[in-house]
């Protein structure tokens, strides 16, 4: 294994599967998962009518905590998309469904959205990991999971025959974060008016649990009527004023340069160097924001080919170890591993995601949980050869000295314990 093919497997993929062969050419092989349709899809996927169809049951019959049929869709969605991290065979691919979740994160924590978390994945991300962000971000700003976590379902506009009649009005959840987070960033300027003029213009975008399927609803009677002004720019009135609003930041060069700044951050280093920002900005606004171009231009960049410039996650780390033993998914408790570690299925703490620097993953107490976990899981080596599995997992980017402590150890498990605890394993 050259050390192109080992950083392709660590860097851009989830680490290598047990003993799937090595790509002949890294590039290519990454290149040609953006090319070719998803084969990671779910050939039953969750649904969106299925998530709101059982949050309805659960406000109608009220179960205990814990037994609703939320919690039940959302434990095994939850573990189908752990296993999906395991087993894909295009992991390049899946790595970036996971950043662009990460990037439009929706979280548990704000209970509603647990029954559709996985069908806002497979419904609002993974089709438009390699289209226009336009259209990714449409797709995320309707989908009942983003309505129900940043509580646009219950916005009003002020002036509108419901908020007349309710005397309740803006919640600017949704249009703060799109704008903050998601688009444009604080560095374009924008001010709280903008804010509050987005909010009215993303009134009446709500969802319908009653309807057959249930799901996202324009209502026309909750949206503020008027013209509304957003960054300097008009737009109309009823639910087309939001497709423009949200089109128009999506394609804003400060979203491009956000977007370039936070791709670099995950896939070359925590502080992102200023001429790679550069390369994948205007990539994105040469081509509108086409993601699949900008993904191929990472792959082009050579600062991301440098070893171990990032600290896995707790989910990466649980991923690539998963892979390396080539366990099935099913044979572990994915969700609580890596809860136990910090990092439980989307219950990010805050809109903005789960960081992506090493400060924040690396504290003592956080790595030693990793080496506890890391011993438990080195038993099921079996019999087979440690030093092999270390050769084929990192190759040229394992270290000398950590191939001496394998080669020392007094028993498989050890051997493995040293491997999946080793600086290099832990980064990518």
């Amino acid at each position: 294994m050259d050390i192109l093919t080992a950083q392709a497997l660590v860097r851009f993929g989830l680490g290598r599967r047990g003993a799937e062969p090595l790509p002949p050419d890294p590039a290519v092989w990454l290149l040609n998962q953006l090319r070719q349709p998803d084969p990671t899809r779910l050939d039953d996927p969750p649904t969106t009518a299925m998530g709101l169809t059982a949050l309805r049951e659960d406000r109608e019959t009220k179960p205990p905590p814990g037994e609703s049929r939320s919690a039940a869709l959302f434990k095994a969605q939850g573990a189908a998309q752990l296993a999906n991290a395991v087993t894909t065979p295009a992991p390049f691919r899946e790595r970036l469904v996971w950043f662009w979740t990460n990037h439009f994160t929706v979280s548990r924590r704000q209970g509603q959205c647990a029954a559709v978390a996985a069908a806002f994945v497979e419904e609002a991300i993974r089709p438009h990991v390699t289209g226009r962000f336009s259209d990714m971000v449409l797709a995320v700003m309707r989908h009942p999971a983003m309505l129900l976590y940043l509580e646009n379902a219950g916005s009003f506009g002020p002036d509108s025959p419901v908020g007349q009649r309710i005397h309740r009005g803006l919640n600017e959840n949704l249009a703060r974060e799109c704008m903050e987070l998601h688009t444009v960033s604080p560095r374009s300027g924008y001010t709280q008016a903008d804010v509050t003029s987005f909010a009215k213009i993303l009134t009446g975008w709500s969802i319908d649990l009653k309807a057959d399927p249930p799901g996202f609803r324009y209502r026309p009677f909750a949206h503020e009527p008027g013209v509304q002004t957003l960054m300097g720019r008009q737009f109309p009135a009823d639910e087309a004023g939001g497709v423009e609003a949200l089109a128009f930041l999506a394609d804003h060069p400060s979203t491009h340069r956000f977007l370039a700044t936070k791709l670099v951050r995950h896939f070359v280093a925590d502080d992102p160097p200023p001429d790679a920002v550069r390369a994948i900005e205007a990539v994105l606004r040469d081509t509108k924001g086409n993601l699949g171009a900008a993904s191929a231009a990472l792959v082009r960049l050579d600062a991301a080919w440098r070893p171990g410039a990032k600290l896995r996650t707790p989910m990466d780390y649980v991923v690539a170890s998963v892979r390396v033993l080539d366990i099935p998914p099913d044979k572990i408790p994915m969700m609580g591993i890596v809860g136990g570690l910090g990092q439980p299925l989307w219950n990010a703490p805050a809109p903005n995601g789960w960081p992506d620097r090493a400060a924040d993953w690396a504290a003592p107490e956080a790595m030693l949980r990793r080496i506890d976990w890391a011993s438990g899981f080195a038993g099921r080596i079996g019999d087979r050869d440690v030093a092999e599995i270390a050769d084929g997992t990192l190759g040229p980017l394992l270290r000398p000295e950590t191939r001496d402590a394998i080669d020392r150890a007094g028993s498989r498990r050890e051997g493995m314990t040293l491997l999946l605890a080793s600086a290099e394993f832990q980064r990518r």
